[in-house]
């Protein structure tokens, strides 16, 4: 039986996954999950570690990923049987969650486009972590989204520089990963 244009759609189009997998904390294990998205051409678009249980010596790994919806249930399944994960949880599929990236921005500018950066910081929220006479350095702290709409507003103000952190993500709601 032919497939629906609405069931081929959404075998083809691509989005994007949060994934946060608990795994053991030791060497080589950051080295087996990258390995696992390159050897099979998956792309990464954020990746962020940290030791979240240093008693039991666990560690938490959140990736952003984008792919077929059929590339990214294979993704989380080869990440299920890697021998140091204790669970994948897709975020973006198990309910709501809180997403949050750093961004430092720097910018160069005097006069009007100076005055025009604080601006736009405020309205964002961004604080000023560094300044001299002809630059600022702003952090801020919010969804990926809108570090690039802020990222943009400051290119033609003088940006030259951008740091960020990646993005770092949890479930809402009293349960633990």
């Amino acid at each position: 039986m032919a497939e629906s244009p609405d069931e081929l759609r959404s075998r083809t189009d691509t989005e994007s996954r949060t994934i946060a997998v608990l795994v053991d904390n030791e060497p080589g294990v950051l080295a087996r999950v990258i390995g696992l998205f390159s050897g099979r051409g998956y792309n990464i678009e954020s990746l962020t570690v940290t030791e979240v249980d240093p008693e039991n010596h666990l560690s938490r790994i959140t990736v952003v990923t984008s792919g077929t919806p059929m590339v990214l249930e294979q993704i989380k399944a080869q990440l299920g049987r890697l021998v140091p994960v204790h669970r994948v949880s897709d975020l973006t599929r198990e309910g709501p969650y809180v997403e949050r990236e750093l961004a430092l921005v720097k910018v160069r500018g005097a006069g009007d486009k100076r005055v025009e950066a604080l601006r736009i910081a405020d309205i964002f929220g961004a604080e000023v972590v560094d300044t001299g006479l002809e630059h600022f350095v702003f952090q801020l702290t919010n969804r990926s989204d809108k570090l690039d709409a802020f990222i943009e507003l400051m290119s033609p103000l003088g940006l030259t520089d951008v740091s960020r952190t990646g993005v770092v993500a949890i479930q809402r709601g009293p349960e633990a990963l």
